[in-house]
């Protein structure tokens, strides 16, 4: 492949995937009323309300009182803020807040959104332990919170305290991270799961919100779903719909038994629902919201969640940034097994009772575990602690440690290999992994410590090792495997330089499990457009809107010619479904984007064109707009226009790979080449995880004649990834035009090494053979 064919197009998709955390009382209670009414058929059952629920169930109510959802979200009282608001000073980087009361309220006095110090009223508290926030309210409806909180803690435990919550840096009033931001909006990243019956209320043409809720905090109705139906039944008017609009019963009745020999309490009967976890995992986990979600139906009808992506969690599952617990559950024995939240956590107060090490012996024995023999440590000792070694903790938001829920054997061999964080040397800071693995080895014989692990296979497929694709393909038909794990591989599969494994992925999409059937979509992106459309087409019928839809979107590229009328009216419902979910986050930029890639494949290039300058209107700074805006310029065969937006891109983001490497495909396209060579070389040393960046850098050099350096280029790229296929196919082919047969047969061999079924490999190395090739 030229270095011009490579420039033809460059498209920057982005499905933004953003988690729910904070929300504020309708400044209308009847609008939200009339607003709610109206988003709904008239049959279906309304809000009642906390305090008729508490009238039958007054002992549920009083363990929710005082709860942290009770108190996600509170108006501005005495006894609601915690923090210190007697003209209490705080300065961060030369910015000083001042925190002070007046006429009965609360204040702050700090930088605004323009850069100014201006005065802003505290209209709502946000949460209560280990920290508090503050709300205010600017002009066009958004709720921001102060990202100077309350740390809560008591003073021993070094709280008391105002702090920042990005303590290292600072934030300019024109910083994605400032406080002000768009980003940062309460309506958008928090509303939903701190209050109950949500309406965002964005209006787009007005560039406003009118966000309403039903009660200001988490309450019945956000879990268990709206009410009326069922009270009518529990009033005897309703005796035909015995519990209609119950969402969810939180209570577990079922008896748990040990069996001899058996430190795991298993549940008689049979398998425990998953209507629990479905009522939780929409605000525990990280998730991109797709429809406006009712509690009660299925959560992945309104969200697509993450899967253990990379920047999200480590290789090997353990989380790395905020993920809210659903992901890593889902890796768990105790969910394999039929655990649910409320085995641990009273589903009313939240509270884990007791010794959280108690907990653990509701169902594990005492005897087998609680003893060094088994944990190796002194009694009383972190290190015999249950929770510390198989739910070690991690601090989000400078104070806040959160464990991990995953509750996995401490695994410091696979650790070291993959160089994930372990449990041990979490505690023993001054050992290494190999240390901790040694030790434990030589505690046990136990096959349990030795296994593979799929952590191993998962960091193989993020560097795109030899052998990665097989492996990837095992994991996901591996039954043992988490769900999240295997449809993990399979993304990861279609990340790979050579095409996944048809098998594998045929497999994946007819999977019971949703979230397999997800991952396989993404690697199934590569198939061939025939091939894809007959695999991918049923799942346009999904039961769950989140598969329907990324089905429709990976089918989309497909000629239209090959579509059979039926499948094709199911692919304009699909779509249609899409559509809706990106106006639903009409207020942030990633949804424009992604309008304007859909409008862009369908052809409809000024439907696309004011899709990117709405996302760049929203955020001036957000620069996959930039790119995508770029590339629709090529599109309309008008580069020229391009080249602008490109250079706006570099100087709000000089050092993003991403637009380097756009403008110098831009510039391959109008045959700037010298100047191409230091764009595409720019990418390629800003970004050297990415080996299609180095890749193209080496075609382009090799173009100009310059094939020394070339493999110089590729041959460092393919020691940081040995199992990339272009990078080798690449190396292969310059050298054989070099006239260096022997390192390029040497490449060839790598290459069929790692796929013996690829045609052109073997036809290569065919080519190139030497008398050992036989």
């Amino acid at each position: 492949m030229s270095v011009r064919e490579l420039a033809r197009g460059i498209v920057f998709t982005l499905p933004a995937l953003a988690t729910a955390a904070c929300s504020p009382s309708p400044e209308n209670p009847a609008a939200a009323e009339e607003t709610a009414a109206s988003a709904r058929p008239a049959a279906d059952p309304d809000w009642v309300g906390r305090d008729v629920c508490a009238g039958c169930h007054p002992g549920e109510s009083g363990r929710w009182q005082g709860s942290h959802h009770d108190l996600a979200m509170q108006e501005v009282r005495g006894e609601t803020v915690l923090g210190d608001f007697a003209d209490a000073d705080f300065t961060h980087f030369d910015v000083t807040s001042t925190f002070f009361r007046r006429d009965g309220g609360f204040f702050v006095r700090t930088e605004g959104p323009d850069g100014a110090e201006g005065e802003l009223e505290i209209v709502y508290t946000f949460g209560v332990e280990p920290l508090q926030q503050y709300l205010v309210r600017l002009s066009d409806g958004r709720f921001q919170a102060l990202t100077i909180a309350w740390d809560s803690r008591p003073e021993d435990a070094g709280g008391q305290r105002w702090y920042p919550l990005h303590p290292g840096e600072p934030i300019p009033h024109d910083d994605a991270l400032h406080w002000t931001a768009p980003g940062k909006s309460w309506n958008f990243m928090c509303a939903d799961c701190h209050s109950t019956g949500l309406r965002k209320g964005y209006d787009p043409e007005a560039d406003r919100y009118e966000t309403t809720w039903r009660e200001i905090d988490v309450s019945c109705e956000a879990c268990h779903g709206r009410g009326s139906d069922h009270v009518a039944w529990a009033r005897g008017d309703a005796p035909d719909a015995p519990g209609r609009g119950l969402v969810v019963d939180l209570r577990n009745e079922a008896d748990w038994v040990f069996e001899d020999g058996e430190s795991v309490a298993r549940r008689e009967g049979p398998p425990v629902s998953h209507a629990e976890l479905e009522a939780c995992a929409p605000c525990h986990s990280r998730r991109a919201p797709v429809a406006q979600h009712e509690p009660g139906r299925p959560f992945l009808d309104g969200y697509r969640p993450a899967l253990l992506d990379e920047g999200l969690y480590h290789a090997d599952g353990q989380v790395r940034e905020e993920v809210y617990v659903w992901g890593s559950f889902l890796q768990s024995p105790m969910h394999a097994r039929g655990v649910v939240c409320s085995d641990c956590h009273e589903p009313h107060a939240l509270r884990v009772e007791g010794d959280p090490d108690a907990t653990c012996a509701r169902c594990h024995s005492l005897q087998a575990f609680a003893t060094p023999a088994h944990h190796r440590h002194p009694p009383g000792s972190p290190g015999a602690s249950c929770v510390e070694c198989h739910m070690p903790a991690t601090t989000y938001m400078g104070i806040d440690a959160r464990r991990d829920h995953s509750f996995r054997v401490p695994r410091p061999d696979v650790a070291e290999r993959i160089g994930a964080p372990d449990a041990c040397t979490g505690c023993h800071s001054d050992r290494s992994a190999a240390w901790a693995a040694a030790a434990i080895a030589s505690w046990t014989d136990s096959e349990e410590t030795r296994e593979p692990h799929y952590g191993e296979i998962l960091h193989a497929g993020r560097r795109r090792l030899p052998g990665a694709a097989r492996l990837l393909a095992e994991l996901s038909q591996d039954p043992a495997a988490p769900d999240i794990a295997r449809a993990t591989a399979l993304r990861l599969l279609g990340e790979q330089s050579q095409p996944a494994p048809a098998r594998a992925v045929g497999r994946g999409l007819e999977d019971p499990s949703p979230l397999v059937r997800l991952g396989a979509l993404d690697a199934a992106r590569r198939l061939p457009p025939a091939a894809r459309l007959r695999r991918l087409g049923p799942l346009l019928r999904d039961p769950l809107r989140a598969v329907r839809i990324h089905a429709a979107w990976v089918l989309l590229s497909v000629p239209a010619e090959l579509w059979p009328p039926a499948q094709r009216t199911a692919l304009a419902e699909a779509i249609a479904e899409y559509r809706a979910a990106q106006e639903l986050n009409a207020d942030r930029p990633e949804a424009h984007v992604n309008l304007g890639v859909l409008h862009a494949r369908s052809g409809e290039l000024e439907a696309a064109l004011e899709a990117y300058e709405t996302a760049l209107r929203l955020d001036p700074s957000f620069l996959p707009a930039y790119v995508n805006l770029a590339d629709l310029h090529r599109q309309r065969g008008r580069d020229e226009e391009g080249e602008p937006v490109l250079r706006r891109a570099l100087a709000i983001g000089p050092e993003n790979a991403e637009v380097h490497h756009a403008l110098g495909l831009l510039q391959v396209r109008e045959r700037r080449l010298e100047e191409a060579l230091a764009s595409l070389e720019q990418a390629a040393d800003l970004a050297p995880e990415r080996p299609r960046y180095a890749y193209v850098h080496g075609i382009a050099l090799h173009s100009r004649g310059r094939t020394g350096r070339a493999l110089e280029v590729l041959d460092r790229a393919h020691q940081r990834h040995p199992g990339d296929r272009d990078l080798l196919l690449a190396l292969a082919t310059t050298s054989r035009d070099r006239g260096d047969v022997p390192r390029a047969r040497e490449y060839a061999r790598k290459l069929v090494r790692l796929d013996p079924e690829d045609p052109e490999a073997r036809a290569l190395l065919h080519q190139l053979a030497g008398p050992e090739d036989g």
